[in-house]
């Protein structure tokens, strides 16, 4: 047999049931109800459903099949009009077998009928030395899961150990050796630098806190219609969730209160890692979803069970400091709203909510081991737990107070010694930045004239040097002069044309000084000038230079059409220690050197 996909709701007067049979013989199908049972058959389907609340048959009871959608709809009426049915959303609990009222013995003893042949026993078998064993070792098989009702599961599945919990041997590790060793991993995983730099560069978490879950628009619907006769449903699960829930298998948990308070503390701790998961995401959950999740819950990551809820909110807001990307104590307290809220909203918020996990688990292969010992089983119980149960844990929840100073991580101290340490940094920036502005301006005078002195001193330098290779050159050029001087003795006056030129001339001073050569333009007598010419005309020597002479001049004569200039050619001297005067060169660029003479010599 198939069970069929189904669902419920309710109105003040009546019940319906929409059940989802494609392909069915709709010919022959059979419906009975009475008190709290509901069971249909319509092959290859059957479904058997035990109600929350009573329904009657009176003639009123309706049904209807849609051909094209394959849905049966029957509406029943309900026995006392106007009440409530809690839990329509609860399918594995509907799904439950009627408990039985026999009085059978809840132990039978069970023999065989056929007798035992009977054995020899051997007399000779192999005996030990008794040994006492203490009363501890007795119980070395230690209790986690759901109820502390699983034990021996990692013994095989050693493998799978380190990528699921934290704790090693847990099998061997009683509880209190179990919170001992997770307390002094926190304490060596807590990072301060982590943690202030959280603290001061909040931008990405106060964007993430800004995220409202589908669970803030339901709590606000519910508050708004609180003042209604009945409670309202305002809670759905999707057509996937449902399909989760009908494979479950339904199961009934003995439990003695001790337990049921820690199985509700383990379900706040559950619930707060899930609530922190969904806030970072923004409900885009990611492969890192199922390690954030476990990992803050110290139920699922250290096997821990708690015995009050200040525990519970000590022991999540450490691992949040401790673990995840985001180390912010504002994180804390939004889970710890957000978590508020959902048990407020009932037990459809919370189903919800453990059905997403078992997703998120079942889709990461080592993951899985935690369905077996928690979720699933969480899943179940949840739908037979009453809602006056969960609005109490919600309520002693909200009157919980958290503070850093419960978390043991001196939170308090590190925030102000890092303030301190800020405004000391600011205040030298602000001190440096005020002595920058308030610089003396005869320093920056100082500096100033120092920059254009450097400047001067080195535009002097260059020019220095720059004169050092003129002088250097002119020397070289006097001194070859003069050389060419000395080795020519006498040079032509006279131009191409054998005629000469009454000209002004230059003079060049040929001394020996280095430092300066400069022309300086005299004016020759005219009585030189006059012999000169005649000179020149006839092509005589000039006569000798007198022994006063001071100075040797040259004089330059350049024309349009050609250049002339004198050319030394030999400036000899004679035994007797007279220099003198060069002749005319023909050739062009005649360079004219004359000496000066005293007018009485004339």
């Amino acid at each position: 047999m198939i069970t069929p996909a189904f669902e419920l709701s309710q109105d003040p007067d009546f019940l319906t049931i929409a059940i989802n049979i494609p392909y069915a013989k709709v010919s022959e199908f059979d419906v009975y109800f009475e008190g709290k049972d509901f069971k249909f058959y319509a092959k290859p389907y059957f479904l058997r459903l035990t109600l929350p609340g009573r329904i009657v048959e009176d003639g009123r009871e309706k049904a209807s099949y849609n051909v094209d959608k394959g849905i049966f709809t029957v509406r029943l009426p309900k026995e006392t009009p106007g009440q409530y049915f809690d839990g329509l959303d609860m399918l594995t609990a509907l799904l439950a077998q009627k408990k039985s009222r026999s009085a059978k013995p809840l132990v039978e003893e069970i023999t065989d009928t056929a007798e035992e042949e009977e054995e020899e026993f051997d007399w000779e078998i192999e005996q030990t030395p008794c040994h006492e064993t203490a009363e501890s070792t007795l119980h070395l098989q230690c209790c986690y899961g759901f109820g502390n009702l699983k034990s021996g599961v990692f013994q095989r599945l050693q493998d799978e150990l380190s990528d699921v919990i934290d704790v090693k041997d847990p099998d061997l590790t009683p509880a209190d050796g179990r919170r001992q060793k997770r307390l002094e991993t926190e304490a060596t995983k807590f990072d301060p630098d982590h943690y202030l730099a959280d603290f001061f560069e909040d931008v990405v978490i106060q964007q993430v806190l800004k995220y409202k879950p589908w669970w803030v628009d339901a709590y606000a619907e519910k508050m708004a219609s609180e003042g209604r006769s009945h409670q309202e449903h305002v809670i759905s699960l999707s057509e996937e969730e449902r399909e989760q829930l009908r494979k479950f298998t339904n199961k009934s948990y003995l439990l003695d209160k001790r337990t049921r308070h820690q199985v509700y503390f383990s379900l706040i701790d559950i619930l707060l890692a899930y609530c922190y998961e969904i806030c970072i995401t923004e409900g885009d959950k990611n492969v890192e979803s199922s390690w954030n999740i476990r990992k803050l819950s110290a139920t699922l990551c250290w096997l821990e069970s708690f015995t009050n809820i200040p525990e519970v909110l000590v022991s999540f807001g450490r691992r949040v400091l401790c673990y995840p990307l985001y180390r912010h104590f504002r994180l804390v307290t939004r889970a710890f709203s957000d978590t508020v809220m959902i048990l407020q909203l009932g037990k459809s918020a919370v189903l919800k909510c453990l059905l997403d996990i078992h997703k998120i688990f079942r889709e990461n292969d080592p993951a899985y081991i935690l369905n077996d010992l928690y979720v699933t089983d969480y899943c179940i119980w949840i739908q037979k737990t009453k809602s006056k149960k969960l609005a109490a844990l919600a309520e002693s929840l909200q009157k919980a107070n958290l503070t850093k100073a419960h978390l043991g991580f001196e939170l308090e101290e590190l925030e102000s010694a890092a303030l301190l340490v800020q405004e000391e940094e600011s205040e030298l920036k602000a001190v440096s930045a005020v002595s920058k502005q308030q610089l003396p301006s005869s320093e920056l005078e100082t500096s100033d004239s120092e920059e254009s002195s450097s400047t001067s001193s080195s535009e002097t330098e260059s020019s220095d040097s720059d004169e050092q290779e003129s002088s250097t050159s002119e020397d070289g050029k006097i001194n070859s002069l003069q050389g060419t001087l000395q080795e020519e003795r006498t040079a032509p006056l006279t131009d191409c044309n054998g005629l000469g030129r009454d000209t002004d001339t230059l003079t060049l001073d040929v001394s020996n000084e280095k430092s300066k050569a400069s022309l300086q333009s005299t004016s020759v007598p005219g009585k030189l000038i006059e012999e000169l010419g005649k000179k020149m005309q006839t092509a005589i020597r000039l006569s000798e230079q007198p022994e006063e002479l001071a100075t040797a001049s040259y004089t330059v004569l350049q024309g349009k059409g050609a250049n002339y200039a004198v050319e030394p050619q030999r400036l000899l001297e004679d035994p007797s220690g007279k220099e003198h005067f060069l002749e005319v060169s023909p050739k062009k660029n005649l360079l004219l050197f004359v000496g000066s003479t005293n007018e009485d010599e004339d």
